[in-house]
């Protein structure tokens, strides 16, 4: 199997995450090395607000999907009645979460094609959706992460996914080994602007790479590329980035201000200026 211990996911993509620092607690950790060529890390979130108080989450999205135990006094929006343990697929629009009251998360972040190299399922099967992970993982180990005493030890919790994935173990995959080489290389080099480029740089066809992505990731390489550069820019603008707007969008691979900021506020919500404008 190839080496697949890269990064081949970005930090980035949570909006203004000082402000959310404020609220909630994040931490990640990295992925221990029996699951390390499907999962990029671990990740907990918690919070405990005043009654009355709440904080708008806003995350940019990411071409991962998420297997995630939730216990929350306030469940996020989509979660399946009665199901805790859950799959999130990849989100084609911005991730937004209400966060109020108590809660614990503790969660998986796949590689892109990670889950569905695991378990031979298309991706596509979650794109915008959170489903019961019972229903893409086995029954057993779901059981296991979704029992309240296991969840009250988070490194308990993380030894006990890693196991139950590991034994998923399929085997060799040149074509998923494609697909990571290919999102590294997107991810390593801003420079690359187009899934032609991107394609000419793996000796590929442009169609090659749109059947690898809707398979293994569940989204196409053109999206997935308009993503990390849109999270290159936004994490340029919470750093205190203080040029212009147009040398911000030319650097990273709009030619047009107006296609910019349509864009920018397709999937932020607001203009690039009012997002600066707002930061801190």
């Amino acid at each position: 199997m190839a080496d697949r211990t890269n990064a081949t996911a970005t930090s980035g993509g949570v909006l203004r995450p000082d402000a959310l620092a404020r609220h909630v607690a994040l931490d990640r950790r990295p992925a221990g090395d029996a699951v390390a060529p499907w999962v990029e890390n671990h990740w907990r979130l918690a919070w405990d607000l005043p009654p009355g108080r709440s904080y708008a989450s806003e995350v940019l999205p990411h071409p991962t999907c998420s297997l995630t135990l939730e216990v929350a006094t306030h469940p996020r929006e989509g979660m399946p009645p009665g199901d805790r343990v859950v799959v999130t697929g990849v989100c084609t629009r911005r991730f937004d979460v209400d966060v109020r009251g108590s809660g614990l998360v503790l969660g998986v972040r796949f590689r892109p094609g990670g889950l569905a190299a695991l378990t031979g399922a298309d991706a596509s099967t979650w794109s915008d959706r959170t489903v019961p992970a019972r229903s893409v993982l086995p029954a057993p180990l779901v059981d296991r992460l979704a029992d309240p005493d296991l969840a009250r030890d988070p490194a308990a919790w993380e030894a006990a996914v890693e196991a139950g994935l590991a034994a998923l173990d399929p085997g060799p995959d040149e074509r998923y080994d494609e697909v990571l080489a290919v999102v590294a290389t997107m991810l390593a080099d801003p420079a690359l602007l187009t899934v032609g480029e991107v394609a000419q740089r793996h000796g590929c066809s442009p169609r090659r790479l749109q059947r690898l992505f809707a398979r293994y990731v569940g989204v196409g390489p053109k999206w997935v590329l308009a993503r990390y550069r849109m999270h290159d820019v936004v994490a340029a603008l919470d750093a205190g980035y203080d040029g212009t707007l147009t040398d911000l969008a030319v650097h990273h691979g709009w030619y047009d201000q107006a296609h910019f900021t349509r864009d920018f506020t397709a999937l932020v919500g607001v203009t690039p200026g009012r997002y600066r404008d707002a930061r801190g």
